[in-house]
């Protein structure tokens, strides 16, 4: 579906079902603002580098994602504290010429084609038990309480969760965003997990032994960590 779009360019990639906080300062994104809340409250993020130099943009045919504004928060000086969250992919298909500070673009929104459910369920299996471990593992690595992880049971919204979540290169997650299959989706990010929550349960087991040793027990020899 295509759609005049207002552009906010961030260095973020945002992810459909994902919620995005925002600080508003400047004019131009203040209007930008003023005027989604007096419409359907939606704009659109697309990625920029953070060292891409003054005022960069998307070109066309980059991938972006509509937001909605969920909450706003006006502070005495005109800035805002915003809260997005992410819905339905784009590319951007045309900048467009307008009367506004902002920049505003025609997009083509899209979603991910028909597949099979049941190979989807299966990888959505594998994706949220392997996720899961890497969170375990991270939890004696900060030395924080064990949590459970809450990961939504779509097999699409767990995919875009889990590509949020873990720490990427903004190119690989720009790599996930423009993916048209779940189960491709979820295919890349179980062969990242598999190795990803091995080494996460090494250091974490390394970890576990060091500070056992600090308290008195059993002296092991420590395995170097790369």
């Amino acid at each position: 579906m295509a759609r005049d779009l207002p552009i906010f360019p961030l260095p973020i990639v945002l992810f459909p079902g994902t919620s995005q906080p925002l600080h508003i300062f400047e004019p131009r994104y203040r209007q930008l603002l003023t005027d989604c809340l007096e419409g359907d409250r939606r704009f659109g993020i697309a990625y920029v580098a953070g060292d891409a130099g003054v005022d960069p943009a998307p070109k066309p045919g980059d991938c972006g994602c509509v937001v909605v504004i969920e909450t706003t928060q006006a502070l005495p000086d005109g800035r805002s504290n915003v809260l997005t969250r992410g819905e339905r992919r784009f590319v951007l298909e045309a900048w467009l010429a307008t009367d506004r500070p902002y920049r505003v673009a025609r997009v083509a929104e899209f979603d991910d084609k028909p597949e099979d459910a049941h190979e989807a369920a299966q990888l959505a299996a594998d994706v949220r038990a392997d996720f899961a471990r890497v969170a375990e593992a991270l939890t004696v690595l900060t030395d924080r309480d064990s949590e459970s992880v809450e990961l939504p049971a779509d097999p699409q919204r767990l995919s875009f969760h889990v590509a949020a979540a873990l720490e990427l290169a903004p190119e690989v997650k720009l790599q996930f965003l423009q993916i048209r299959s779940t189960t491709a989706r979820l295919r890349r990010l179980a062969a990242l997990l598999r190795p990803l929550a091995a080494d996460a349960e090494r250091r974490a087991a390394v970890r576990h032994r060091a500070k056992g040793n600090g308290k008195g027990g059993a002296h092991s020899k420590i395995e170097p960590v790369s």
